[in-house]
C-alpha cells in the first residue's frame, strides 16, 4: 500500500484503488508511476487471476491533475505523460492476461472515463457519470479513448460524446454499453465488482487472456483465423482445458486452477 495507490488483495482477486480522493482521485505523476507499476507487476503474477480498478471516496477518476498539468505548462515541459504514462497504462490494461472489472462509482472524466472504458466490465451505480472532457480544456483524446469508446459505441455517438463532451449519466451510460451493470446503491458499486471478479477469478483465466488478445486484435478474416487456430493451440493443452472436458464427459461441473 502507498499513499496513493492502494492494492488489496482477497484470494484470486487484487483490488486496485485510485487514493487521491481530496483530488477526486486526478492523476498525477506520483500517481500514474505506482499505478503503471502494480499493474505491471500483476500482469506478471499467476496468483492474480481478476483485477477490480476502483477510486477512493465520492469519484471513480477526474483525469490529469489539471494543477500539475498547468505548472507543467508554465515551465515549458510538452505533453510527454501521454507517451510516458498513459500508453503504457492503456496497452497493459488492454494486454492483461485475466479479466478487469472498473468499479465507477462516482464521475469518471476524462482520462479517467478513459481508464474506465478499458476495463473488460463496469459496474456502476446511480451517482455514476461519465465526462469525455478532453474538447473543453482544448486537447485531444488520450488514454485509449479514440480506440474504446467507437468500440464500445457507434462512430456517430463517439464522436458526439467526445465532441459535446457533456455529462453521460448512469442509466444513459447503461443503454450505450459504457456500464455492463447498474447497480440500485452506490455503496454497492465496489462489492458487486468484487463479486464479478470472483465469479471471474474462479474460471479459465488462461482462455479469458486469449478471449481477450482475439477481441483486441484487428486484422483481415484470413489473420483472425490463423489468430483463432493459434489461440485453440495454445489453450488445447491447457490443464483447465483437459479437466474441463474429462469433467464435461463425466457430466461434472469443472473446476479451474488458471493453468
Amino acid at each position: 500500500m502507498t499513499d496513493v495507490l492502494m492494492v488489496e488483495r482477497d484470494g484470486g482477486v487484487t483490488t486496485v484503488t485510485l487514493n487521491r480522493p481530496d483530488s477526486l482521485n486526478s492523476l498525477n505523476v506520483a500517481l500514474k508511476d505506482e499505478f503503471r507499476a502494480a499493474l505491471t507487476a500483476l500482469a506478471e503474477d499467476r496468483s492474480c487471476r481478476a483485477i477490480v480498478l476502483t477510486g477512493a471516496g465520492r469519484a471513480f477518476c477526474v483525469g490529469q491533475d489539471l494543477r500539475e498539468h498547468v505548472a507543467s505548462l508554465e515551465s515549458g515541459s510538452n505533453l510527454s505523460t501521454v507517451v510516458e504514462h498513459y500508453n503504457p497504462v492503456v496497452k497493459l490494461i488492454v494486454g492483461m492476461p485475466k479479466p478487469v472489472i472498473a468499479a465507477v462509482r462516482g464521475m469518471a472524466a476524462g482520462a479517467g472515463a478513459s481508464l474506465a472504458l478499458l476495463a473488460d466490465f463496469r459496474v456502476g451505480g446511480p451517482k455514476t457519470a461519465f465526462l469525455m472532457a478532453f474538447a473543453n480544456v482544448g486537447l485531444g483524446a488520450d488514454t485509449g479513448a479514440s480506440w474504446s469508446l467507437p468500440r464500445l459505441v457507434c462512430r456517430p455517438k463517439a464522436i458526439e460524446l467526445l465532441l459535446l463532451a457533456e455529462p453521460v449519466d448512469a442509466q444513459t451510460a447503461l443503454r450505450l454499453g459504457l456500464l455492463t451493470k447498474l447497480v440500485d446503491d452506490d455503496e454497492q458499486v465496489l462489492p458487486a465488482a468484487v463479486d464479478l471478479a470472483r465469479r471471474l477469478a474462479a474460471g479459465p483465466t488462461v482462455a479469458y487472456g486469449q478471449l481477450k488478445r482475439q477481441l483486441a486484435a484487428n486484422g483481415t478474416l484470413a489473420e483472425v483465423l490463423e489468430l483463432e487456430a493459434e489461440v485453440q493451440a495454445y489453450c488445447g493443452q491447457t490443464e483447465d482445458h483437459r479437466n474441463a472436458t474429462a469433467a464435461f464427459v463425466r457430466k461434472e461441473r469443472p473446476t479451474f486452477h488458471g493453468r
